[in-house]
């Protein structure tokens, strides 16, 4: 378990999406859904863009659309989904939210699913609840995922009964209803009940001016989802769940004929009502005059000011709208390299800063555009110039335009990024087509193939002047539809611009701007190339397909050529060391030298660097963890020489830079000074420090020990950990030949210095302490508590232990879910994290983790408790483990047919001298799996002596 909370992250939360869709059922981590349009190209005529032809679509004769595509990345899957062109945006005044709790309902009884019995049967199929079946709901828009198998003939037709079922078989049961109130308060309580949540109440009446969408968010209102009359819920199901506005979108592995028949079979008896209401269309009305908002909170950490400028927008349907999308891509790439450049200097007027022009608040209204730019002050006094800093930039690209060799790199990335698409057409997944697909239910953009997405890209870009480029720029800064917004902490209000001042900012930008310099550089990436090292033994392991080199200098490396992509190696390196090596002293600077890997290479500064691989895949880097330092990266097979030259680069020339540094310790400064404003900061540095003893090495960072920090140090000790690799081990995946690859290896990483010395780690004695630990931090505003609950000890680490812990935490995790949620409906949705530790000691973590109302924490830990109990006098139950058992074989096939898979297992069994095919077992490792061997274990495991309580509480008022 990584017991080290990431304290040196700067995390920004400028700007929430406030018509965010509202995903109902997590229970997992969620793939976002991100409904990005179909990329296309333009030639220089207007036309219309061909759907691909690859992808049936048809109408029933009720009205409900459908898309198949037969795609067999992944094997023996497919993606179904059920969308719906409604959302909050069609709710009466008396339903607010109840488009979302519709969706809630879908998953507590439907007309051939009672109950929880289709969460049920889709867990032992091995589906998993959140993280495979999910929903979302947004303003217009309410749809349904099901990653299914298809090597199931049973599971696979059933799945489109489960759609069916969505979309006309809703049952809506009084008690189930009454039971979901609950749930979705308390999904309202996770999700808010936040300084985000308290600013974006202040904002709507700007950002979303004159509009329904401003009442109607999709959440709802909280009283009336308490409230509300059973029937308003049914009534709200009735009027728009209806086929003339749905669509079943399947993807994957399957006969297309038999799908299309399946739809047929189980779409066609639905109907629509006989005085159906008409679907409305809302939009945002233009604002002629800037708006401005100012807001504060106190539990704010940052400074953030935002300029938008509206636009009319279209939906992508032509060549010539594709070419303008073409367009501002490459202004949004040559915009934000300028502004990263400004950013590497250290006297940088702004924490952060960028610019671009898209979909106005990602997406949220239809038809709109914006050309947004936001900037992140160090200080409320500061952030004024910040800002102008920012619309600085705007305005020197629109008065002065762009450089062709500006022009000449953001092409390359952009011509590299559409031959990768190309070269991996027959390895996309099912997931990537299905976004494309809803796009045109849901927009009506088109849907072209990939062979014309790569074509039309090409001659766009082939014609595309920088004329063109500049001219486009300059419209993207308009003088009317102008939003100006403010989110700053309480503490700096006093020192904030007024009304005034940010729009005489807005008005005065970049007066006196003058033209851009390009800073490149044209030297070779190495200045002398390596001597190159020899291969002096060879093995195979023919249990997992891999090769192992030994090469002349210790290095040891691994090849796993695979099949599972075209275009993709990726490559991993490992040696023993790490920050433990650190003295005391100096451990602050340690952790501090992934400064380095951020300062460029060689000569070549970030921007510079960026430059110089343009069209080039390659990307490779260096780190530097508690335990370990190594090298990591990816590239196409036609660009691997370059990743391993950056590989000795990192190595052998790596680069310090004053201003990088002196940056980051400003921006670290601006982080720490703000951060125990937020409730959260300060509950994350307590459950740091309480997991690792208050070991002086594990605690967070603070403003002192940023004192403590010199550049020469953090170079140095990147130097020294650098110095021998020798006993890097390297591990490579992909598109590779085991033949041509060992040139390149033997001259980069064969070349890399040695002396065969060798390094140990040192074990630092930091260990999470034994016993009961209770702690409560009071911090917060608002009614809201967040809970998390370690039950943890040391045992053998062995692949027999970690698959029967692996069988504890998912029986944990469904009566966890069951109780809290299901019966007491006390909490929207909580987790069960298991981590294991091998080195520097072996032991084991369970979480438990929830938010919930402080007036009910103690009855919730209890109830948790309760199932722990339960489970340690029982254990799981048989369907419990059939679900377990499913779920992870279901897991396990996917994870062996993916390359980033492999590669950090290869790593993971070289690090732990493990057996390499002990992943082939797995089968035998599940069905060694049972009540009693469960029960056993959870007698070992879920003990109640070392107990650590840790929860936040909203601060005591006097």
């Amino acid at each position: 378990m990584n017991k080290k909370l990431n304290y040196l992250v700067l995390g920004l939360s400028a700007f929430m999406a406030l018509g965010s869709p509202v995903l109902a059922q997590t229970k997992a981590p969620v793939k976002k859904i991100v409904r990005t349009p179909a990329v296309k190209a333009a030639p220089a005529q207007q036309g219309l863009i061909p759907n691909d032809p690859n992808v049936k679509i048809g109408k029933l004769p009720n009205g409900l659309t459908y898309y198949i595509r037969k795609n067999s990345e992944p094997k023996n899957r497919a993606e179904l989904y059920l969308a719906t062109r409604i959302g909050s945006l069609m709710e009466e005044d008396d339903q607010q939210g109840l488009a979302h709790f519709t969706e809630h309902m879908a998953f507590n009884g439907t007309r051939d699913f009672p109950k929880n019995e289709m969460i049920n049967y889709l867990q032992r199929a091995g589906v998993r609840f959140g993280a495979d079946l999910n929903a979302y709901t947004g303003f217009d828009q309410t749809v349904y995922q099901l990653p299914i198998p298809t090597d199931s003939a049973a599971v696979f037709k059933n799945g489109f009964k489960i759609l069916a079922n969505w979309a006309g078989g809703i049952i809506m049961e009084a008690e189930e209803i009454d039971k979901e109130r609950g749930v979705i308060v308390e999904e309202e309580r996770q999700r808010g009940k936040n300084a985000q949540e308290r600013m974006s109440k202040q904002l709507l009446p700007v950002l979303l001016h004159g509009s329904r969408y401003a009442e109607r968010l999709p959440i709802g209102k909280t009283d009336i989802l308490l409230n509300f009359k059973h029937e308003r819920l049914r009534s709200f199901y009735k009027d728009w769940y209806r086929p003339d506005l749905q669509a079943v979108i399947a993807v994957g592995d399957f006969d297309l004929n038999e799908v299309e028949q399946l739809i047929k079979t189980n779409f066609s008896g639905l109907s629509n009502p006989v005085n159906q209401k008409k679907r409305p269309e809302y939009g945002l009305p233009d604002n002629k005059e800037p708006l401005v908002k100012v807001v504060t909170d106190p539990e704010q950490q940052y400074n953030v000011a935002m300029v938008i400028y509206k636009q009319r927008g279209e939906v992508s349907r032509t060549t010539a709208a594709y070419r303008k999308k073409l367009t501002a891509s490459l202004v949004n790439s040559m915009l934000q390299s300028r502004l990263q450049e400004i950013l590497d200097k250290g006297n940088a007027p702004f924490v952060y800063a960028q610019s671009s022009f898209g979909p106005y608040q990602g997406g949220m209204v239809k038809g709109l555009s914006a050309f947004q730019t936001f900037a992140v002050a160090a200080t409320g006094g500061t952030l004024l110039k910040a800002l102008d800093a920012a619309l600085a930039e705007n305005e020197r690209a629109a008065k002065f335009g762009f450089l062709q060799s500006e022009l000449d790199v953001a092409r390359k990335n952009m011509l590299a990024a559409a031959d990768k698409q190309l070269r991996e057409k027959d390895k996309t997944p099912s997931s990537a087509f299905v976004q494309q697909y809803l796009n045109n239910f849901l927009t009506g953009a088109a849907i072209p193939s990939i062979e014309f997405i790569s074509a039309e890209t090409k001659r766009a870009l082939d014609n595309l002047s920088l004329a063109e480029v500049n001219q486009a720029v300059k419209g993207m800064i308009t003088k009317e539809n102008r939003i100006i917004i403010v989110q700053a902490p309480e503490k700096d209000k006093s020192a904030l611009p007024t009304d005034a001042q940010l729009l005489a900012a807005v008005n005065n930008a970049g007066k006196a701007v003058t033209a851009y310099v390009d800073n490149s550089l044209t030297r070779p990436l190495l200045d002398k190339l390596p001597v190159a090292g020899k291969v002096v033994s060879q093995r195979q392991i023919a249990s997992v397909g891999v090769t192992e080199l030994t090469l002349s200098n210790g290095i040891k490396v691994l090849l796993k050529p695979t099949d599972f992509k075209n275009d993709q190696v990726l490559f991993f390196s490992f040696a023993k060391g790490g920050n433990s090596l650190a003295a005391d002293a100096d451990l602050p600077s340690a952790q501090m030298a992934g400064l380095i890997n951020q300062s460029g290479v060689g000569v070549f500064n970030p921007t510079q660097l960026n430059k110089l691989l343009a069209g080039n895949t390659a990307r490779a880097g260096s780190y530097i963890d508690e335990l370990y330092q190594g090298f990591s990266g990816s590239a196409s097979p036609k660009d691997l020489e370059t990743a391993f030259q950056l590989v000795y680069a990192f190595a052998t020339n790596p680069r310090k830079d004053l201003d990088i540094f002196n940056k980051n310790i400003s921006d670290y400064r601006v982080m720490m000074a703000n951060k125990n404003a937020d409730p959260n900061s300060v509950f994350g540095d307590t459950v740091q420090a309480v997991l690792n003893g208050y070991h002086k090495r594990a605690m967070p960072m603070g403003l002192t020990d940023l004192d403590k920090i010199s550049l020469e140090k953090i170079y140095d000790f990147y130097r020294a950990r650098f110095a021998d690799n020798g006993a890097q081990t390297f591990v490579i995946t992909g598109s590779i030949d085991t033949v041509t690859i060992r040139p390149m290896i033997e001259k980069y990483l064969g070349g890399l210095p040695a002396s065969g010395t060798g390094e140990e780690y040192k074990d630092q004695g930091v260990r999470t302490p034994k016993g009961k630990i209770d702690k409560t931090v009071y911090k917060g505003l608002e009614d809201k508590a967040s809970v998390q609950l370690y039950l943890h000890g040391d045992y053998v680490f062995n692949t027999v232990n970690n698959t029967q812990l692996d069988a504890l935490k998912a029986a944990l995790e469904n009566k966890i879910l069951e109780r809290l949620r299901e019966k007491e409906s006390g909490v929207y949705s909580p987790r069960v994290n298991l981590s294991v530790e091998k080195l520097p000691d072996t032991h084991y973590y369970f979480t438990i983790s929830f938010s919930c109302a402080p007036a009910n924490v103690d009855k919730l830990i209890a109830a948790a408790l309760d199932e722990v109990s339960k489970i340690r006098e029982n254990g799981a139950t048989q369907d419990d483990i059939n679900k377990f058992s499913s779920e992870e074989q279901r897991q396990i096939e996917l994870s062996l047919r993916d390359n980033n898979f492999w590669m950090h297992y290869l790593a993971n069994r070289m690090k732990y001298g493990e057996d390499f095919g002990q992943i082939m077992d797995y089968r035998k490792r599940l069905e060694a799996v049972t009540v009693e061997s469960t029960k056993a274990a959870a007698k070992q495991y879920l003990g109640a002596e070392n107990y650590i309580r840790l929860v936040l509480m909203p601060q005591k008022k006097n």
